[in-house]
């Protein structure tokens, strides 16, 4: 039996008031989304905090021209990735029903409900918590895409993950390593434990050390820490490599767009490729990275957790660039 949610009924909720800095943002009690065809309410029990959010709150030309090329609905409520139960199905779905533990992506996530498409969920990895499974969207397709299909690793390839502990390059570190690459992870002092933990064939501390001089070649670079110059990436790229920017300038707004147009005139002038890309939403890639969590290739990496009601200062954190890992909200 199709279960339905009730109009008028509240939830609280993350909500974008204006832009500028994360005092943008209120905890409010809105409306709870109503069902629809092919829609799964679900009960959110953790959502996770992307760049995006911050990048979003802080408004700009570039990035509202971002957010808009990615079709990214003018919903007044952050986050994008979410683990929860689901509470109701609406007239259609068929892969899951009331009760299930599910993850994966819906607009407006930094609320005790949210409304998903269908085919944005999955059953959430028997070995994984909520705030895991919350962590992995965005993040975790990003590294699956971009090391798979864009940069194309094979096994016994050398690919340096420069950012190593963030939450897309904790990710990318052992999604490499599930391809069969040689990895060498490249973060600061203050991450090398938890990088460590992830088991990269090497890892540099890039406050000690500049892997940009160690004379090693690696055929991909996958580059979310954006922050060396094309000309050091390239120096140490095999001949018929290729560089993967996956991270967004720290400094915003036209630093992201000068980057990415760079990237973009360089790869049509240089053998070695540099290409920056986005990642795609997808059923089959969230299916990919549920099967190596319950695997053991591939655990998500949590950094801190923030309850809803100190949502605020969770994408204030990320906004400093201090966050490792995935920063995640819980709500009970």
């Amino acid at each position: 039996m199709v279960a339905t949610a009730q109009a008028n009924e509240t939830m609280k909720a993350i909500v974008q008031e204006g832009y500028g800095s994360a005092d943008a943002l209120r905890l409010r009690e809105i409306e709870r989304p109503v069902l629809a065809e092919g829609r799964v309410l679900v009960r959110v029990r953790a959502a996770s905090v992307n760049a995006l959010d911050w990048h979003t709150l802080h408004g700009g030309l570039v990035i509202r021209a971002i957010s808009s090329l990615m079709r990214q609905q003018d919903i007044p409520v952050r986050g994008v990735d979410l683990a929860g139960v689901v509470e109701a199905v609406g007239p259609g779905v068929t892969r899951f029903a009331k009760g299930d533990e599910v993850f994966g992506g819906a607009p407006a996530a930094f609320a005790e409900y949210a409304l998903a498409r269908e085919e944005s969920l999955v059953l959430k990895p028997r070995n994984a918590s909520f705030e895991q499974a919350a962590a992995v969207g965005v993040a975790g397709r990003t590294a699956l895409q971009g090391l798979r299909d864009v940069a194309q690793v094979k096994p016994g390839q050398r690919v340096l993950v420069n950012g190593a502990g963030g939450g897309v390059g904790t990710f990318a570190v052992q999604i490499a390593k599930a391809l069969g690459a040689h990895v060498t992870a490249v973060t600061s002092t203050r991450n090398l434990e938890m990088v460590r933990s992830l088991e990269p064939d090497e890892l540099v501390d890039y406050t000690k050390e500049d892997f940009a001089r160690r004379g090693e070649r690696y055929d991909a670079i996958f580059d979310v820490a954006a922050n060396r110059s094309f000309s050091d990436l390239r120096r140490v790229l095999a001949p018929n490599g290729i560089v993967v920017l996956a991270g967004a300038d720290k400094r915003g707004g036209i630093a992201i767009f000068t980057r990415i147009a760079s990237a973009f005139v360089r790869s049509r002038v240089l053998k070695q490729r540099i290409v920056f890309f986005i990642a795609k939403a997808s059923l089959d890639d969230l299916v990919v990275l549920k099967e190596l969590i319950e695997a053991g290739k591939v655990c998500p990496a949590v950094d801190r957790t923030y309850s809803l009601s100190e949502g605020v200062e969770a994408v204030r954190y990320v906004g400093t660039g201090q966050a490792r890992a995935k920063v995640v909200i819980t709500i009970d």
